[in-house]
C-alpha cells in the first residue's frame, strides 16, 4: 500500500518543476534579455539558470517516476502521467546534456551570430516549450484516479 502523504509529494515536486520551467523561461529569461545590455551577460545567466533547472527537472522527475510506480504500482506503471513525466525526463536530458553543450560550444567560438547557434538555439527553445506544454498538461489535468 502506497502511502498517504505520497499524493502531496507528488504534486508537490511536479508544481515545483513545470512552475520553475515556466518562471524561468517566460518570466526571468525574458527579464534577463531585457533589463542587461549586454546580450552575452545576459545569455551566461540565462544559460546558468536553464541549467539549474534541468538539474532540478531531473531530480524531480526522478523521484516523480518513483512516486508513480509506488502509487500505481507496476500494472500500471505506464499509465499516461508517467508517460508524460518519462518524455519530459527524455527532453530534459536531451537538452542538458546535447543541446546545451552545443550551443555553449558555439557560443565559445564566437558563433552567436552563426545559422548553426541560430539552429541550436531553436532546436533547444522547441524542446523546452514542449516540456513547459507537457508540464502544463499533467498539472491541469491533476489527479483522477484518487491516489
Amino acid at each position: 500500500m502506497a502511502h498517504p502523504y505520497l499524493p502531496a509529494v507528488e504534486r508537490t515536486l511536479l508544481t515545483f518543476w513545470v512552475g520553475g520551467l515556466w518562471a524561468v523561461g517566460f518570466v526571468v529569461a525574458p527579464l534577463l534579455f531585457a533589463e542587461l545590455d549586454d546580450r552575452a551577460l545576459a545569455g551566461t545567466l540565462a544559460g546558468a539558470i536553464f541549467r539549474v533547472m534541468s538539474y532540478a527537472g531531473l531530480a524531480c522527475g526522478g523521484c516523480l517516476l518513483a512516486i508513480h510506480w509506488l502509487l500505481r504500482g507496476e500494472r500500471r506503471f505506464l499509465a499516461w502521467q508517467t508517460s508524460v513525466i518519462a518524455a519530459m525526463l527524455v527532453l530534459t536530458v536531451f537538452g542538458e546534456f546535447v543541446l546545451a553543450p552545443r550551443i555553449a560550444e558555439l557560443r565559445a567560438a564566437g558563433l552567436t551570430e552563426s545559422a548553426r547557434f541560430a539552429q541550436a538555439h531553436g532546436l533547444a527553445s522547441g524542446v523546452f516549450l514542449v516540456n513547459c506544454v507537457l508540464g502544463l498538461v499533467l498539472v491541469s489535468t491533476g489527479r483522477r484516479d484518487g491516489g
